[in-house]
């Protein structure tokens, strides 16, 4: 008889160490639906986490509840942030002590211009991203601050995006499915952002259904099946795993 193969021997040993961005037993609901059960890993600050698995997994999930927003509904579980009880914040309090959400549709402010868009997310005064700064990161940006933000390519709404989020002066940037759509000359360019931003010591969680891409740019990899955990190890472990990848990411 076959014996479906168990990746989980990983899956939460990482919850008992010290870390930077902690999720602990975090259970949710969309209605009646249980979309994260039980869910358990650490984040250890400046690190990259490939937060993966099949669609219907859980993770947008696990990423909107670690922002605190309203839907999924958390029934139970921690969530701290560098020894903050982010479980006990509303989404305000969540984002003002460091949590940047870069959601999967982007949310630019329509009407806005990309400068009106950033100063609009800025804290004043800006402690480690002014503009200048984030222009230097986004050369592409800063060519188009006149510009309404709406009116960009999908790969420059996408760096808009994760502009505005750091210029909150963030402590973790949660990603969701941040190349959808993109060509892969603008997917190898963000990547090379997202490297600068990890040598400024920002802690990075990428939902990405690009498994590969993200493992590639990730230290560590969290898999996500129907709620819970079933691996939690490093990046080229599930790389190297052939088995793991196809029972759970199908590459």
């Amino acid at each position: 008889m076959n014996v479906k193969p168990d990746f989980s021997k990983n899956a939460n040993q990482a919850a008992t160490a010290p870390a930077f961005l902690s999720v602990w037993d975090m259970h949710a609901y969309y209605g009646e639906s249980y979309i994260v059960q039980g869910v358990s890993f650490n984040v250890h600050e400046g690190e990259i986490l490939a937060l993966l698995g099949r669609n219907g997994a859980g993770k947008t999930s696990t990423l909107r509840a670690i922002a605190r927003l309203d839907d999924p509904q958390v029934t139970h579980g921690e969530i701290w942030l560098d020894h903050a009880p982010l479980h006990s914040m509303k989404s305000h309090e969540a984002a003002a002590a460091g949590i940047g959400l870069v959601p999967e549709d982007r949310r630019i402010i329509p009407g806005l211009t990309v400068e009106e868009n950033l100063q609009l997310a800025q804290i004043a005064p800006p402690i480690g991203w002014s503009l200048e700064r984030l222009y230097e990161l986004f050369p592409r940006l800063g060519e188009r601050r006149k510009q309404e933000g709406v009116t960009l390519s999908g790969g420059e709404q996408q760096m808009l995006a994760i502009a505005r989020a750091l210029a909150r002066d963030i402590k973790v940037l949660l990603l969701d499915e941040p190349y959808e759509g993109l060509a892969p000359v603008i997917v190898d360019e963000i990547e090379k952002t997202l490297i600068h931003i990890k040598e400024q010591g920002i802690t990075t969680v990428i939902v990405e259904q690009n498994a590969v891409r993200a493992l590639e740019l990730a230290d560590r990899s969290v898999i996500l099946d129907t709620g819970s955990i079933v691996f939690d190890g490093s990046a080229a472990e599930v790389l190297e795993n052939e088995e793991l990848r196809a029972e759970y990411l199908a590459i």
